[in-house]
């Protein structure tokens, strides 16, 4: 049988919802990712090529993980790897200003406005300011996919990323609608890692939003999804 490698798609840990900045980890989203590090470090993991997006989330839950799994190459920063601007997506459904999302209720109003600002620049009826149309951005992540896997089809590659982008990533894989792309987003969790089996031909979903690493009675409780 070919050899075949595996990419492990990390959303970032736990950022700053809510705050001035998102982007930013919270001390909990540092935890997570410290501890993907260590249950990676028991089991002799090692990747042959990191890949993050450039945002700050991405670059610090890298910084986690390589904090207890210290031998990992040098990453790539891929611009294809950031997530798609909420704030825009919202002000084009929605251009009053919110108010504080402090309450249960105000956090689902949040993403129900959200999701539905996903599906209208998905289907072409909004174009967010300074956001690619949903083909440039499905396309750029489409792309990067096929790049790594020609590059390292046989090798364990690690991608550092957001819920879009692992969503559509996912879906892409799969031959999904939108729809299914948006219900995906909604649901990955802070530091879940999914996994892509990859040849030379094709790419293959093994696994999905999962949070091994994370499941024990010590760190339950640290489960998270913003």
């Amino acid at each position: 049988m070919p050899a075949m490698g595996t990419i492990y798609l990390v959303r970032h840990g736990q950022a700053s919802f809510g705050a001035d900045d998102y982007d930013q980890l919270s001390p909990l989203g540092t935890q997570q990712a410290q501890q993907l590090g260590r249950y990676w470090q028991e089991r002799d993991m090692c990747f042959d090529a990191v890949y993050t997006g450039t945002l700050k989330r991405h670059v610090q839950t890298l910084a986690g993980i390589r904090d207890t799994l210290p031998s990992m190459p040098d990453a790539q920063a891929l611009p294809a790897l950031n997530e798609y601007d909420s704030h825009a997506l919202i002000r084009c459904v929605h251009p009053e200003p919110l108010g504080p999302v402090d309450t249960p209720e105000a956090y689902r109003a949040h993403f129900r406005l959200l999701c539905d600002a996903i599906a209208q620049w998905m289907a072409g009826v909004i174009s967010p300011e300074g956001m690619p149309a949903w083909e440039d951005f499905s396309g750029a992540i489409r792309q990067t996919l096929e790049h790594i896997r020609h590059q390292h089809h046989a090798g364990n590659v690690l991608i550092v990323s957001s819920g879009g982008p692992i969503s559509c990533a996912s879906s892409l894989v799969l031959g999904a609608t939108p729809e299914v792309s948006i219900a995906l987003n909604m649901r990955i969790r802070n530091t879940a890692v999914t996994e892509l089996s990859m040849s030379a031909k094709r790419l293959m979903l093994q696994t999905f939003n999962t949070l091994n690493h994370l499941d024990s009675a010590q760190t339950r409780d640290w489960i998270t999804f913003a």
